[in-house]
């Protein structure tokens, strides 16, 4: 168990938390910033962690979701005050009503999060200042103390699994709920160079082909929120086409950006795609997660070979594109 100390001052109405990993302090920063990671550990054992948001980055938000087992839920909110990449991080922390707005009716701490170097490897220091006595009090009653304890035992298992997280692996799919779908891959480049591919439209039509023997023709970008973008593809002869378009809904460059999706021609209510670019060691961590109108229709379109096809993509932007790039 990789935990050190809690330390609790009552004075300076602080928590401390210190805990000591046998791994480079990169290594332990990624598993917090990546929300594939940081889910796996977040949590007890008996209420596993889902993260539906993790954007770190000063004025980023991360949304998550502890589940228990009965099957209640219990959700957080973090808003990013300050990032110093690979170092620490500062977060409000908050309860979350069940439409994902901060609950006011409960206590909201400040969180600093300390990575660097030790004897073992690596070490986390956690700081977590309460508003108020009477919050500490609460909060400690409510089981935080235990229930961190529980948490932090799963982190060993998390940082040492070098095989499930590491940075040549393909696009993989998660299921999220009922209706989403979180779609992640590592690539090869800086945050800015991923992001300049997505918006550029001559670099999208060179990696964004679609399938094998066609052609981007049409690849319109949405640069301000309220803009509608535009994709068409055809065969390489001209034959046949298909086309999606949407509307820019949030953008935070490099960050993320988030945009409704739906095919030229088809009735329906549009996907929800929100795209989140973060650096991790190898590159750049690509994470969309997609909100489907219902589960049957995550279900088609997965099943239409999406993520392979995504794939094929990421791949072709990382050799045609990014390959050779200054860094």
């Amino acid at each position: 168990m990789p935990l050190t100390s809690v330390e609790k001052d009552l004075d300076a109405l602080t928590m401390t938390i210190t805990a000591d990993f046998p791994v480079p302090v990169r290594r332990l920063w990624d598993a917090y910033v990546d929300p594939r990671q940081i889910e796996r550990f977040w949590g007890p054992p008996e209420w596993p962690a889902t993260f539906t948001r993790h954007d770190v980055y000063p004025g980023g938000f991360s949304h998550y979701y502890m589940t228990g087992p009965d099957g209640e839920r219990s959700a957080g909110i973090w808003q990013f005050e300050a990032v110093d990449e690979g170092r620490s991080f500062t977060v409000r922390d908050g309860f979350a009503r069940e439409d994902g707005s901060l609950n006011t009716d409960m206590p909201t701490m400040l969180m600093t999060f300390s990575f660097e170097e030790s004897e073992q490897g690596s070490r986390l220091v956690s700081v977590t200042t309460f508003p108020s006595l009477e919050a500490l009090e609460e909060l400690l009653q409510m089981g935080m103390e235990e229930g961190t304890r529980a948490a932090m035992s799963q982190i060993d298992d998390v940082v040492t699994d070098l095989a499930a997280f590491a940075a040549d692996l393909p696009a993989a799919a998660q299921l999220i709920g009922d209706n989403q779908v979180r779609v992640t891959r590592v690539i090869r480049g800086t945050v800015e160079q991923v992001w300049q591919a997505h918006h550029d439209p001559e670099l999208v039509k060179r990696w964004l082909k679609g399938p094998d023997g066609w052609v981007m023709t049409v690849a319109d970008i949405a640069q301000d929120v309220g803009d509608r973008y535009r994709q068409e593809w055809t065969r390489e002869d001209g034959s046949d086409g298909f086309g999606f378009e949407g509307e820019l809904q949030e953008s935070e460059p490099p960050h993320r950006e988030v945009t409704t999706e739906a095919m030229i021609g088809m009735p329906g209510e549009p996907s929800r795609n929100e795209l989140t670019l973060t650096p991790v060691e190898g590159g750049t961590l690509l994470s969309i997660l997609i909100t489907y109108p219902d589960a049957a229709t995550r279900e088609t379109v997965l099943g239409t070979g999406m993520v392979d096809g995504m794939e094929a993509s990421y791949a072709r932007l990382e050799e045609e594109v990014l390959a050779g790039s200054p860094a």
